[in-house]
């Protein structure tokens, strides 16, 4: 999850040389990073069905090689053409859009559900620590070895990963041949109440027909909606309403990301504590799904009463790290309710969800136009946080759901 996220952090680093290199207008380098989203969007569906039906071993290990060739390829492909540089964006974001799905294969399979929630925390910790790793370095690599190599050593690091990936991992612990059995029997103990292989996968009909499966979904769409205004539209905010470009800053870009792998984890341990504890896993998952929105939509009602940018700066990481409990809450929750459909629902889930983000995104802006103040959009979302809080409490259950 590290290498995914820092590979797809790259190109937003490495945009500004290749729009000078080729003379890019700034509305095509807006075409450039969204195509990245045109393939991610459609292939979260079926990469989380072939995983649910094939084994995640197989379906991650295809789309990290091909991820990490469409990494290496990216600046050859700027060199070539506009229409090659986005086919191979779009070829990008179909192989990364599989890898949420497939790893919610794993997780029912790999974990008792009483770890479940920490095994979250870890993976979605890698994925936050991508941003702070590819921030950072990215610059401090492409000064040393040029823009083509840059591409060329993040790629090179996806074929390491896999090489270890293809030889030390299986996609049922039952399979494993290194797994103790002593593990195994825990594992098997705290999954026995369910399968996680189905033998046919629900009707679209009968999803959209539970209500436990519309309160993941509406917490989906709220969760991208919210966090992709924070990552879009804050810089823009701080430059806009305190003249400060958070941009130079390099702080700015790491801090906040390495406090949601923190707080994710610490989240992640905490729900799985509870459920330990004799707490009913649906109820683990309300408690931390309702942190995980009302503690950003409160921070964002806050932001106005900021007077400095550090003060409102403290105030984007806390929206960003609070919203990470939601990993121990609706992310979670598909495992619980349909275990042996994850990686499809997930997929399903989370496609609707990145629809969203880009509505989002595209939103802020025409509402910030209309209105001429980014507070009332922060508003509105802030008040979508709180109703998704309340739908999710009242809809979300942990018990299974489809036979």
């Amino acid at each position: 999850m590290l290498l995914c996220n820092a590979d797809r952090v790259v190109m937003s680093v490495a945009v500004v040389p290749l729009a000078a290199q080729h003379g890019w207008s700034s509305s095509f380098v807006g075409i450039v990073q969204s195509s990245f989203l045109w393939g991610y969007v459609f292939s979260s569906m079926v990469g989380g069905a072939l995983a649910d039906k094939y084994g995640g071993k197989k379906v991650m290990a295809g789309a990290a090689a091909i991820w990490s060739l469409a990494t290496f390829l990216t600046p050859w492909a700027a060199s070539q053409s506009a229409a090659m540089l986005l086919a191979v964006r779009v070829l990008f974001g179909i192989a990364e859009g599989v890898a949420f799905p497939t790893m919610s294969t794993f997780l029912p399979k790999w974990f008792p559900t009483h770890e479940r929630a920490t095994a979250v925390g870890i993976s979605m910790g890698g994925f936050h620590l991508g941003n702070v790793v590819s921030f950072l370095a990215t610059p401090i690599i492409m000064s040393h070895i040029g823009l083509t190599g840059t591409f060329a050593f993040f790629a090179s690091l996806g074929y390491v990963w896999l090489a270890v990936w293809l030889l030390k991992v299986e996609s049922d612990p039952i399979d494993s041949r290194t797994i103790s059995k002593s593990e195994l029997q825990l594992i098997l103990a705290g999954r026995s109440k369910s399968k996680v292989k189905g033998d046919k996968f629900p009707s679209l009909r009968e999803v959209f027909s539970k209500m436990g499966m519309w309160a993941i979904i509406v917490a989906n769409v709220i969760n991208n909606w919210g966090y992709f205004v924070l990552l879009s539209w804050m810089p823009v905010y701080f430059k806009t309403v305190y003249n400060v470009n958070l941009k130079q800053a390099a702080w700015f870009s790491a801090v906040p990301w390495a406090v949601m792998a923190l707080s994710g984890y610490v989240a992640g341990a905490s729900a799985d504590y509870m459920i330990k504890s004799g707490y009913p896993t649906v109820q683990v998952r309300k408690i931390m799904q309702s942190i995980g929105f009302i503690g950003p939509g409160v921070s964002l009602l806050c932001l106005r009463f900021a007077q400095t940018p550090s003060i409102a700066a403290v105030i984007m990481t806390a929206a960003l790290g609070l919203s990470s409990c939601s990993q121990a809450g609706y992310f979670c929750n598909v495992q619980d309710i349909a275990p042996q459909y994850a990686g499809s629902l997930h997929g399903m889930t989370n496609g609707i969800g990145v629809v969203a983000a880009i509505v989002s995104t595209v939103g802020a802006g025409y509402f910030v136009q209309w209105l001429g103040s980014f507070q009332a959009f922060l508003t509105l979302t802030a008040v979508l946080y709180f109703c998704a809080t309340v739908f999710y409490n009242t809809y979300a259950t942990g018990d299974l759901i489809f036979d």
